[in-house]
């Protein structure tokens, strides 16, 4: 079973760049001056690229999250970091500043790690709980403001709002790719280094804090680490629902391990799923693409339930 899936996930990442409304023929691809060497590596193989990472990066979120909060239901998005990005991206929009939507994005991601960071080390008493209730008390805060947006837009403006709270992976060229796969590979050696310290964490905190670890340093660094680079992804793409939500809990079903032996698994597989999603995104024949957040739901929720009904 498990060795089928991989099979099935390769094909699919090998074949993704080929299917599409234009048929690219391999033999053409050599050819520089070809409408087919031009769409498969200006659009459909870093296309292909980003839904991977961006898939990688928000599974591997979601199983840190889940870990440090012990909470099954928690993502990436938890702590308003997605959320921080989406107004900041929203402001962009409203001044019509165009292509620093995705700089505004980031900085509104990284300005609210800066305020949970901060906030709650003034709390007396520092743990997971304190840093999650400032969390949501900032995502009501930016959902509040991103409706305020929303009033004053124009209905282009809160189009393009939308459209972007929905995620989207369109992009031209490698110019993100080479801005995502760096943070991927750096949030990779992040949680592989503190693999041991994980697996401490998922027994227990009171017996990683016996162990000698200091459970609270460990936390932070890991959600530190996590909140980075999930605002990088936002910013690039929107926040993607779902993907950090579901893909840690299938893999854990399927492998039947402790999270701690699943971190490279859960990155190789977000990115196939989105990969996937990404495919039928954008070949359903509409007019334009479905918004990929919309397919992770489809696809993921009724799976998700299936696989906890089987086992």
């Amino acid at each position: 079973m498990k060795k089928l899936i991989q099979i099935l996930a390769i094909i699919l990442l090998l074949a993704a760049p080929f299917i599409g409304q234009l048929s690219i023929h391999p033999s053409q691809l050599l050819d520089s001056s070809s409408m087919n060497h031009r769409v498969f590596f200006e659009l459909r193989l870093p296309r292909m690229l980003l839904a991977f990472l961006v898939g990688g990066i928000l599974a591997l979120g979601g199983l840190i999250f889940q870990s440090v909060f012990r909470n099954p239901m928690s993502t990436p998005f938890t702590l308003g970091v997605a959320s921080g990005a989406t107004l900041f991206n929203a402001l962009a929009i409203i001044l019509g500043l165009g292509i620093a939507g995705s700089l505004f994005a980031f900085v509104g991601a990284m300005m609210t790690v800066i305020i949970l960071f901060g906030v709650a080390r003034s709390f007396k008493r520092y743990d997971t709980s304190s840093l999650l209730l400032v969390g949501i008390a900032l995502s009501f805060f930016y959902s509040a403001s991103l409706m305020v947006a929303f009033s004053i837009s124009s209905l282009q403006e809160s189009y393009e709002i939308m459209r972007f709270t929905m995620g989207d992976l369109a992009i031209s060229g490698f110019g993100d790719i080479f801005i995502l796969a760096p943070t991927a590979l750096l949030l990779l050696i992040v949680i592989l280094h503190y693999r041991y310290e994980l697996k401490l964490l998922l027994t227990s905190f009171e017996f990683a804090h016996l162990k000698g670890l200091n459970v609270k340093k460990i936390n932070a660094i890991l959600l530190l680490a996590v909140s980075i680079a999930v605002g990088v992804v936002v910013s690039i793409a929107g926040p993607i629902g779902f993907v950090g939500l579901i893909i840690p809990h299938i893999l854990k079903i399927i492998y039947a391990q402790s999270a701690d032996k699943l971190i490279l698994p859960i990155f190789f597989y977000g990115g196939v799923f989105l990969v996937l999603c990404d495919l039928i995104a954008r070949n359903l024949g509409t007019n334009t693409d479905v918004p990929i957040g919309v397919v992770t739901s489809f696809l993921g929720a009724p799976f998700f339930i299936y696989l906890l009904i089987r086992k």
